[in-house]
């Protein structure tokens, strides 16, 4: 069972610039991992994230660090245990369900006993941060898509909010400061983000502050981000969070982000799933936890200016996935 293991840095021009609380960028740059084994192989792509403390060149040497270990026959299991929760685990883990399926001749979801026709998906449609005006023209643009996500940091969120809420009177709506906003200003907008109708707070307050929303009683759910990587950071956040966000690029790979969804259910958490700005390739797995959740944030690929052929798709309010030969279809394609 010997594999092969390679990494390769791909940089996704963007269509247009993404503005959050943290700033601006115009392409995304992620790193693939190939794993061949005869003439199968699987891939899995990742975003390295400097919130995290992670670079491109950083993933890139602890994909090679683990060659050898996987040249042996390492396999999803004892992978978490070599590499910690990150890129690097999301790209080698999904690279592994991958060359699994094709390896078994099934697909992803027939080995998780899914239904195999992966659901259409109500995602969220991102609005960056921008003038209250432009940002209320982008949300006329996206007029009678079911849910939309608001960029927001701590400069006058209410006035961005309301924009967004007139121009889209009636899509679902998550504000997401990006841990930019401290109690006072959250207790404070708690008028605004009832009258305006949003139904979730995504991490509102940075991660090292999460004990104080312990006993804080808001008037919109709040959804763990930043705040919650994998299962184990769930018992600090009950009390404190409503939601939490599973993301492959935090928890490190599918397996552990279905660990974190069943832990999170059967502890009371509402789910939502999101992905960072990335390609179809990288959302393709987060499909079998995202058909299981509440709120759903995959739009990464709409971002880009060219996705992979095949690519998820919007149609008629819906995100379609990926054709499955991109990702998880269990062909035997090298």
């Amino acid at each position: 069972m010997l594999r092969g293991l390679s990494a390769a840095h791909v940089s996704h021009p963007l269509a247009r610039p993404f503005r959050i609380a943290r700033g601006a960028r115009t392409s995304t740059e992620v790193v693939v991992a190939t794993i061949r084994q005869g003439a199968a192989s699987g891939r899995g792509e990742a975003l390295p994230y400097a919130r995290y403390g992670e670079s491109v060149d950083g993933v890139v040497e602890e994909m090679a660090a683990l060659a050898a270990a996987l040249h042996a026959g390492v396999d999803r299991t004892v992978l978490q245990t070599l590499l910690a929760p990150g890129a690097a685990r999301n790209a080698v883990d999904c690279a592994l369900w991958d060359l699994e399926a094709r390896l078994a001749g099934r697909s992803v979801a027939a080995l998780l006993g899914q239904d195999e026709a992966l659901p259409p998906l109500a995602t969220a449609q991102t609005i960056g941060i921008d003038t209250p005006e432009r940002m209320a023209s982008e949300a006329d643009a996206l007029s009678g898509l079911p849910l939309v996500k608001v960029k927001v940091d701590a400069d006058d969120p209410a006035t961005r909010i309301r924009a967004v809420r007139e121009a889209l009177p009636q899509a679902k709506m998550i504000v997401d400061p990006n841990e930019s906003w401290t109690l006072a200003q959250l207790a404070a907008l708690q008028p605004l983000l009832a009258d305006c109708r949003v139904d979730l707070v995504e991490q509102p307050l940075p991660a090292r502050e999460d004990g104080a929303l312990h006993g804080f009683q808001p008037l919109v759910p709040l959804c763990a981000d930043e705040s919650c990587h994998v299962a184990a950071d769930l018992p600090r956040l009950r009390g404190a969070y409503q939601y939490v966000n599973i993301k492959l690029d935090k928890s490190g790979g599918l397996t552990a982000a279905l660990d974190l969804l069943d832990a999170a259910r059967a502890q009371g958490f509402g789910i939502m799933v999101g992905c960072m700005v990335s390609s179809s390739l990288a959302i393709a797995p987060a499909w079998h936890v995202a058909r299981h959740a509440q709120f759903v944030d995959l739009d990464g690929p709409l971002w880009l200016r060219d996705d992979h052929p095949g690519g998820a798709r919007m149609r008629d309010g819906l995100l379609h996935p990926p054709v499955g030969a991109l990702w998880g279809d269990g062909g035997m394609a090298a």
